[in-house]
């Protein structure tokens, strides 16, 4: 079922009115017939009808009118997006079926069909142990053939959609802005690496939006809704990962877990949904094995162990006594240049091969092997 050009840009307008639900949105349409009935409307006949305050009435079409919705239309095909309607074909199917689907999601990039989505969420405070535990399980669902969801944020979804990345897959970033802002600004390039290797970057906000505090709990909802399961890797009990697991719950989807340290406040998160019930990850079988349509891999798994054998076969011999050097610990490039014996130039290209190609990674200059 189409809409007409004229409804879908009232869509657009009425959509830019934030502090309405998008069930609220829907229910005014179904009030009104439409949403360009609805625009016709004073804001006290709004208000008897629809049975609002007047003065937030007022504020909706005040909001609703100050947004140019075919401004918003050129500008996000002028970066090669376009603005879905539930009624459109490309729209998600999985957010047509939530209570609260967005009435217009601005999308730059492709949803790749026929695939297994899986939300990947957790704090922006990282810490070595969950930066490991990101780019592992991410770098292998992404090679199993699903698509990682996540946001765009510092931490752990960085992680998350970095790891896609670097294998030249697609990963869907669900933001808290609009598709015309980039927020975390650093993340300006991984944003545009998304699209350019296949994915998606999607929001139901307008085009210019800037980030706002309750934009974010609100967009965790979409991740939820389009992942088959959600995993949470860090975060602390309070954290917006502990949202989008509450959320995935009410949709009746599964929710896993990475367990971690018992004296680690990022891992208090996981760890009481461990408690409650969540499933435990150890391993990217673990996700697997939860997935309702494992039918939608279309990569064979490898078994970890071959695949880390295969890892260290392919390094040179300067990197394999980084790599041993390492090992489970934190070290810094004057470490690995005092203990493995290679020269101040050879630890560095060995350390800066190692990084490209995911084995390790690098927080505030100690480098750890990107691996539980």
């Amino acid at each position: 079922m189409s809409i007409s050009m004229q409804e879908r840009l009232a869509r657009i307008r009425i959509n830019a009115f934030l502090y309405f639900r998008a069930d609220w949105l829907k229910r005014l349409i179904d009030i009104f017939g439409s949403a360009q009935e609805i625009l016709k409307q004073t804001a006290d006949t709004l208000a008897q009808q629809a049975q609002m305050n007047p003065s937030t009435a007022a504020h909706f079409l005040r909001d609703a009118f100050a947004i140019n919705p075919e401004e918003e239309l050129e500008k996000t095909q002028k970066y090669g997006g376009r603005i879905l309607v539930p009624e459109d074909e490309e729209y998600p199917q999985s957010l047509r079926d939530i209570k609260e689907a967005p009435i217009a999601l601005y999308v730059l990039g492709h949803l790749p069909p026929h695939k297994a989505y899986i939300g990947m969420v957790g704090t922006r405070k990282i810490t070595a142990y969950g930066r490991r535990a990101a780019n592992t399980l991410s770098t292998g669902l992404t090679q199993a053939g699903a698509v990682v969801v996540s946001g765009l944020a510092r931490g752990v979804d960085s992680e998350c959609h970095a790891a896609a990345v670097r294998l030249h897959r697609p990963t869907i970033a669900v933001i808290g802005t609009g598709i015309g802002k980039c927020y975390p600004p650093e993340n300006r390039e991984l944003a545009r690496a998304i699209l350019q290797n296949g994915g998606a970057i999607v929001s139901e906000l307008p085009f210019n939006k800037p980030p706002h505090a309750f934009h974010f709990p609100r967009r965790n909802r979409i991740i939820a809704a389009l992942s088959e399961l959600v995993v949470v890797v860090e975060g602390e009990i309070k954290s917006g990962a502990l949202i989008t697991a509450k959320l995935a719950l009410e949709m009746g989807k599964d929710v896993l877990a990475v367990p971690g340290p018992i004296d680690s406040p990022q891992s208090g998160g996981p760890n009481n949904l461990i408690k409650d019930g969540a499933g435990v990850v150890t391993s990217v079988k673990d996700i697997i094995d939860y997935i309702p349509s494992p039918q939608l891999f279309d990569l064979q798994m490898q078994a970890e162990e071959s695949a880390e054998t295969a890892d260290n076969n392919s390094l040179s011999p300067q990197q394999q006594k980084v790599m041993q050097f390492i090992g489970t610990m934190e070290v810094s490039a004057d470490q690995v240049v005092e203990e493995t014996g290679l020269s101040v130039q050879e630890a560095a290209t060995a350390l800066f091969e190692l990084e490209v190609n995911g084995l390790i990674s690098c927080k505030a200059g100690l480098y750890s092997k990107s691996k539980f």
